[in-house]
């Protein structure tokens, strides 16, 4: 499956930057979408961030996925990549 990459900084309420990638299909074009799965991860976090918009999150490349991760993306429609400050 060939995916893109969105490549995403955050800040967090302690004054760390979150650096994660969301990936999905490379057919996914809707940004409002993805920021949505941004969104959606991280509201999972147990620290407060600042709001995900165009400016957090921008299309860095594509690339083939790894089975493992293209079944999850097959799933649930994307997969994040935690970098920096995550946990």
């Amino acid at each position: 499956m060939k995916i893109s990459v969105w490549d995403t900084y955050v800040p967090r309420e302690d004054g760390k930057t979150m650096h994660f990638d969301i990936l999905v299909p490379s057919t996914m074009e809707e940004k409002e979408s993805i920021f949505g799965y941004g969104r959606e991860y991280l509201s999972s976090k147990p620290f407060q961030t600042a709001e995900l918009s165009s400016k957090e999150c921008r299309f860095c490349h594509m690339e083939q996925a790894p089975e493992a991760i293209a079944d999850i993306i097959n799933k649930k429609g994307y997969y994040i990549i935690e970098m920096e400050n995550c946990e």
